[in-house]
């Protein structure tokens, strides 16, 4: 894959991160999981070609899911992903709450 080529005069970030509108999504569903006793800790990470929220049941362990931010898929797969323990991406768009929902029906079963 080739990178996407910047803008003119658009300056290039040094790292990627989630905005404050990103951020409230993220952090509702969370709480939310919080709640439900089925999350416990999370982790942000801002790199040069990604951002990423992981989520952990137990603080000590690696995370149950991640939820990645990628500008530079934003034309292809998505812009977001959520990706599973094992590697698996579970879904994948350009809307942040249509990609989270893969982890509410997740809520609706822990909460039954």
């Amino acid at each position: 894959m080739d990178p996407i080529p910047p803008k003119p005069g658009v300056p290039i970030p040094q790292q990627v991160a989630f905005d404050r509108r990103e951020m409230s999504v993220i952090m509702s569903l969370y709480g939310r999981m919080v709640a439900a006793g089925e999350w416990r800790d999370y982790g942000i990470s801002c790199l040069r070609e990604l951002a990423v929220f992981s989520v952990f049941r137990r603080t000590a362990e690696n995370p149950l899911y991640r939820i990645e931010k990628h500008p530079k898929l934003r034309n292809r797969q998505g812009l977001y992903a959520v990706v599973g323990m094992d590697g698996q991406i579970l879904k994948r768009g350009s809307d942040l709450k249509a990609v989270l929902r893969v982890l509410e029906r997740k809520l609706i079963r822990a909460v039954k």
